[in-house]
């Protein structure tokens, strides 16, 4: 008996022969699965360039208010002002009444009170108080152009990297800390503030001098 494996079967007329996919087509299978990916990185890029940059993590704080204040010492920071000329940290503003103010040149509140704010800075000049704004999540050429355009007097600076925004644990924009002079956090201030009520809030502190 002849124990041989019999021979394969010849193909009949319209059959055919499953072959592994060729790599050209391997690589179209893989574009055709990354589609859905690429189109939802599209959106997101989109949606961030029509916000104007803003994470979408930011609030933006529309309506004037305020929240308790922790009373606690500021944490560490340091920023160079926009002209490189000067850096500000705890200890340059020991010994004063500080307001820290953290906005963005594309926030519609932020724009309001622009004046509003360089107009009471100009008015305390002389007393031991200092405005800082801070810059976030915002581009250096913008905040450029709205110090210019609004005439802010008082320094202001960039805080790129994020430290400050999460040190002081700022969760909206315009939101501004207010330091006494030992540098503690004695009032915090959320949305646009008018030049009424932060003359008010001055003019309280420094009557505890008084």
């Amino acid at each position: 008996m002849d124990d041989a494996p019999p021979a394969s079967a010849p193909l009949t007329e319209g059959a055919s022969v499953r072959r592994a996919p060729s790599g050209r087509r391997r690589l179209a299978l893989f574009c055709l699965a990354m589609a859905p990916v690429a189109a939802l990185l599209g959106l997101l890029a989109w949606g961030a360039v029509q916000s104007s940059g803003n994470p979408g993590g930011l609030a933006v704080n529309a309506a004037p208010g305020e929240e308790p204040a922790s009373g606690r010492r500021a944490p560490d920071f340091a920023v160079t002002t926009l002209d490189g000329g000067r850096v500000y940290d705890n200890e340059a503003l020991r010994g004063k009444y500080a307001l820290i103010d953290f906005w963005s040149s594309w926030c519609p509140p932020c724009r309001a009170e622009a004046s509003d704010l360089a107009a009471v800075y100009e008015e305390y000049k002389d007393a031991p108080v200092e405005f800082v704004g801070v810059a976030i999540w915002d581009e250096t050429r913008a905040v450029l152009s709205h110090v210019e355009r609004y005439r802010v007097g008082y320094p202001n600076a960039m805080d790129t990297d994020g430290d400050m925004v999460v040190a002081f644990g700022v969760r909206g924009i315009p939101e501004k800390y207010v330091l006494d002079r030992e540098g503690r956090i004695v009032r915090k201030l959320t949305g646009p503030v008018s030049r009424e009520r932060l003359r008010q809030i001055l003019d309280e502190l420094l009557a505890d001098d008084g």
